[in-house]
């Protein structure tokens, strides 16, 4: 009996300095993402607090007009959240009841609540089962009299079909908002997402590509008088104190927020390289047949890689097998808006079979500008390792 236990101990022991030289790879760190402006965020808000602006003000519209700036777009205007930033923009559009927003059902819920938020119907249409976002036939199948705009999602950070949807759009009449918000700088014939529509709603939350410290949003638009309903509805409906054009909100970006969003802004490039390098280097190494990659798009610029979402039909297995080599995954969304109690009188009756199945099948791996090559390499080696 004594070698028994002895041989047991010693294969409990190695088994745990095995495990134990795996570093562990969270499936985002915000801790590493943020601690190279620790000094310039000290710095930013010590001037803010001493500054006495702590609504709207001077840092604000600075930020707002270098992202407009960087978006290749005139008006940019800082909101409390992304899912504020599609509210106001479908309201500043006059987008309401009894009109029509074509929206593509596997996107997170947020498209769609904007869309009811302002009295308007959500019409949802398969995307491309490919690249996961809309395409021109799916709206052409889906347009009704009703119809009154197409709200383009840059789903996992890639760009939709912009050039099809909006040529599209103008010969019907319809109006096209960009939900941008996991597609900051993502670019196509040298037009940025944000640029494409009519308008664009773009989320600050910690996680996307360019991240706040909180909570946070911004609208882009090419129309003068769209950014002007904007401001007014940010801003209780006003557009001069205490007078009140429309029955508004109150959706503010932070003036913090905004100084060190301006601050990250300057690295977005760069992190947006970094992140298309990671993409390219898992999809030339994952290799593993119980694994379907992305399709990679035809000009790499069109896609920022906010997420690498793979597909399985093993998801809990690999999630599993990841979790035992030290990789954290996540999956971007497990129920579809169609299949959420919120939305069961409403939409519950459809039947969306390639949602259904992207909702049942993906799963994201980390992907982040501060992921180191021997991490990536980790991933990779996890990935290949798997077998259900």
């Amino acid at each position: 009996m004594l070698w028994l236990f002895v041989t047991v101990a010693f294969w409990f022991m190695l088994t745990n300095a095995l495990s134990s030289s795996v570093a562990p790879i969270p499936f985002l760190d915000l801790k590493a993402l943020n601690a190279p402006y620790a000094a310039a965020f000290a710095k930013a808000f010590e001037e803010e607090v001493a500054s006495g602006h702590y609504i709207l003000g001077p840092s604000v519209a600075a930020f707002e007009a270098a992202f407009a700036q960087w978006c290749g777009v005139p008006h940019a205007l800082g909101v409390a959240n992304g899912l504020d930033a599609l509210i106001l923009g479908l309201r500043a559009l006059g987008v309401g009841e009894g009109d029509e927003v074509l929206v593509p059902a596997n996107t997170y819920i947020a498209s769609v609540l904007a869309v009811s938020a302002v009295g308007a119907t959500p019409v949802l249409v398969e995307p491309c089962p490919h690249t996961f976002n809309l395409a021109e036939a799916g709206v052409m199948a889906a347009l009704t009299p009703r119809t009154k705009a197409i709200m383009a999602v840059h789903l996992y950070g890639q760009l939709a079909p912009m050039p099809a949807l909006c040529a599209l759009a103008k010969a019907h009449g319809l109006w096209v908002i960009e939900d941008a918000a996991q597609a900051h700088g993502a670019q196509l014939e040298g037009k940025k997402a944000g640029a494409w529509g009519d308008v664009a709603g773009f989320s600050f939350y910690p996680g996307k590509n360019l991240g706040a410290l909180g909570d946070g949003g911004a609208v882009t638009t090419p129309h003068a008088h769209v950014a002007a309903a904007v401001a007014a509805l940010r801003n209780y409906g006003s557009h001069v104190k205490y007078e009140n054009l429309y029955k508004g909100l109150n959706s503010r970006l932070d003036p913090i927020q905004a100084r060190l969003l301006h601050i990250k802004l300057e690295d977005l490039e760069a992190q947006t390289a970094q992140r298309q390098a990671i993409a390219a280097y898992y999809s030339e190494h994952i290799s593993n047949p119980h694994i379907q990659l992305p399709t990679l798009p035809a000009d790499p610029k069109s896609h920022v890689w906010h997420l690498f979402v793979v597909r399985t039909a093993h998801r809990q297995a690999l999630q599993q097998h990841l979790a035992q080599a030290g990789v954290g995954t996540m999956v971007h969304y497990p129920i579809a808006p169609h299949q959420q109690v919120a939305y069961a009188a409403e939409l519950g009756h459809l039947k969306l079979p390639l949602t259904e199945a992207l909702a049942a099948s993906v799963l994201s791996l980390p992907l982040y500008p501060s992921l180191s090559a021997a991490a990536q390499a980790q991933v990779v080696a996890a990935c290949n390792s798997f077998a259900p």
